[in-house]
């Protein structure tokens, strides 16, 4: 045992390892710009998701917007996403690792399901996506809560974080806008809920994440996934930042409108039509032989 531990001490002497990372320190703490030189950071991202059970089944929630740093990419993404007819999930993080890590599980819990003949359950694709998550030790930047109900265990939401560590929650919420969202659960979260009264807490609590976030905004996506089997997922259910009716109330002032004939010109006005359409009618379509060289 003594010679097993004294081949893998380490030698002695002189540790030069981290000079070049002090030299960068003290170089970028001399700078006006300390973080000019810096490594780079990992970038913040936003999102508001949730997720609550209810006595008849579970309705998962999310806004729909997708920032670049502090730019907004797009607006109406899609963050809740299929694992199983019977089990949704939502993503917040980096959009291409909640992606592709979900439609990566959804293929598995197919191959798994035309393996045993039976439902996917919904612990199942909760292990499937914490191993995978614990296995690349955060690199993979996907915060989930996980939704579903199956026959053994009822309705279920998991929340998942990147590193792989989960929980089994009666209601959640992740992604930057987690906490203004945690906020009206725990104000008005009952076990006894109904599905309207559900609905209505998970539409107040995407609110306030839009509202409330700088991260989060646009529309809120549901999903509403039932005991009896039956779901409806609800594309833009909430649209409080629509600005169509708002611009239909600005009038315009009639000097903003140009009219024919405005512009003086020096002489008479020259209108000169355009071509007439060719069609292929009008095209003589020659086909010519060639003759192969030796």
């Amino acid at each position: 045992m003594s010679t097993s531990f004294a081949s893998t001490s380490t030698s002695g002497g002189f540790d030069f390892s981290n000079a070049q990372r002090n030299s960068l320190l003290l170089n970028s703490a001399n700078t006006q710009n300390a973080s000019a030189s810096l490594p780079q950071m990992t970038k913040k991202t936003g999102t508001t998701i949730v997720g609550l059970v209810y006595k008849g089944g579970v309705v998962l929630g999310a806004d729909t917007r997708a920032t670049s740093g502090s730019e907004v990419a797009e607006k109406n993404c899609e963050k809740i996403h299929y694992l199983a007819p019977n089990i949704y999930c939502c993503g917040a993080g980096t959009a291409a690792d909640t992606e592709m890590i979900t439609q990566l599980m959804s293929s598995q819990l197919e191959l798994l399901r035309m393996n045993t003949h039976s439902q996917s359950r919904v612990v199942t694709a909760c292990t499937l996506l914490k191993r995978r998550l614990f296995r690349y030790q955060g690199h993979i930047s996907a915060a989930l809560v996980l939704g579903g109900v199956d026959a053994v265990n009822g309705p279920a939401v998991y929340q998942i974080a990147p590193h792989g560590s989960t929980a089994k929650l009666n209601y959640t919420t992740m992604g930057s806008g987690s906490l203004a969202a945690m906020a009206i659960f725990e104000s008005d979260w009952k076990e006894d809920l109904t599905e309207q009264e559900a609905i209505h807490l998970v539409q107040r609590a995407i609110g306030a994440g839009i509202f409330n976030d700088l991260g989060s905004g646009s529309n809120c996506d549901l999903c509403i996934l039932r005991v009896d089997g039956s779901k409806d997922y609800r594309r833009n259910d909430v649209t409080p930042n629509e600005i169509g009716p708002l611009r239909a109330q600005v009038t315009k002032s009639g000097l903003l409108t140009m009219h024919p004939g405005l512009t003086p010109t020096l002489g008479a006005p020259q209108v000169v039509p355009h071509p007439a359409a060719v069609s292929l009618a009008d095209v003589d379509v020659v086909m010519e032989s060639v003759t192969p060289s030796a």
